[in-house]
């Protein structure tokens, strides 16, 4: 159809790399990081994150403190469909969250289906300081939650009950590629502070440690009880010490199939620079399912244990945000490179 997608595909040969097409978008530089502490995080509203997370590295925070307080700001402080307490429901109306949060020495902790708790990703702290387990869900997660002195609050909107009713005049349910970036009726812009997807926010203090966090409502619509790959160690969020940290955005069942995040960490223990990481996470999706990359989005932001930050993603449309200790301003979007580089119609 002539309204449909144009792509720019590379060669899929049985290759051990994907050959980026020479049109393909490349990932945008990053300045060498200065000593101390960086913070990056996904989509347009992670200016407002990583302004949370600089605020607590600033007041002597670590970077487990810093993921956290990045992430609870997209959870709480705006109202969009896909994070906290506004995101959009099921397909039966229930809004479920999830959350996970990792620090360099593998500790970890995630939350999934968590009904009518305002932190997810508090949540997902205390299971890792407080349990000796990695994940807890649906109705135990909440108990859980309320043990430990957290709220039960209703947190489903009327917008988002009334996006649901809508939704239901036709059950479709298709995942759209970039649709955190595509406004809802009203929005100023795509991407901005009503309209995002899954945050993923990575950490360096300013004694080099690596923290992250990854925090999500699923996707709009979803079959009661999916749980995507934003609360799975290794495939939303993996971080290590020794080599690195990465998040993942996107539909989630891809990083599942790939352990994605848990892969770019290790390509950077064997030497990738972040961006290549990513661009290689990627290659390795478009090499199994090479006509459904066609019509998902995969990506992929990492920040190296020495600070080097980069992300790569299926199709156009992906940005990030960083800041670190250097000469602003720090409320510029970085546009990852893509495979794909045409945008949607």
């Amino acid at each position: 159809m002539a309204t449909r997608r144009r792509f720019l595909q590379s060669s899929l040969a049985a290759s051990a790399s994907l050959a980026l097409p020479a049109t393909a978008t490349a990932a945008a530089p990053v300045a060498a990081a200065p000593r101390g502490a960086r913070v990056v995080s996904t989509w347009d509203f992670g200016v407002g994150a990583n302004a949370a997370a600089w605020k607590t590295l600033a007041a002597g925070g670590s970077a487990l403190d810093a993921v956290e307080a990045g992430a609870r700001w997209a959870e709480s402080e705006l109202c969009n469909p896909t994070v906290g307490r506004c995101g959009n429901p099921d397909r039966d109306g229930v809004l479920t969250l999830d959350a996970s949060i990792m620090t360099g020495d593998g500790r970890c902790g995630a939350v999934a289906a968590l009904e009518d708790i305002d932190h997810p990703v508090s949540v997902a702290r205390a299971v890792m300081e407080k349990t000796p387990h990695v994940m807890l869900v649906g109705e135990g997660a909440q108990q859980f939650a309320l043990a430990q002195g957290f709220q039960r609050t209703p947190l489903l909107t009327d917008t988002a009950r009334q996006a649901w009713r809508e939704w239901l005049k036709t059950s479709d349910y298709a995942p759209r590629i970039n649709a955190e970036r595509m406004p809802r009726p009203g929005d100023a812009r795509p991407g901005d502070s009503r309209n995002h997807d899954t945050l993923g926010i990575l950490v360096m203090d300013a004694q080099g440690r690596l923290a992250g966090a990854c925090t999500t409502s699923g996707m709009a619509w979803k079959m009661h009880g999916r749980v995507g790959d934003s609360p799975i160690i290794g495939a939303g969020l993996y971080v290590d010490q020794e080599a690195g940290a990465a998040t993942a955005s996107g539909v989630g069942e891809e990083m599942i199939r790939n352990a994605a995040s848990f892969l770019v960490v290790e390509l950077m223990r064997q030497g990738h620079s972040p961006a290549d990481a990513c661009r290689e996470a990627i290659a390795r999706v478009v090499r199994k399912r090479p006509e459904d990359s066609k019509r998902l989005q995969v990506c992929f932001l990492a920040l190296a244990r020495d600070g080097r930050v980069g992300a790569f993603a299926l199709h156009r449309g992906f940005v990030y945000a960083l800041h670190d200790g250097g000469p602003g301003p720090h409320d510029v979007l970085h546009q990852a490179g893509s495979v794909y580089t045409t945008e949607q119609t």
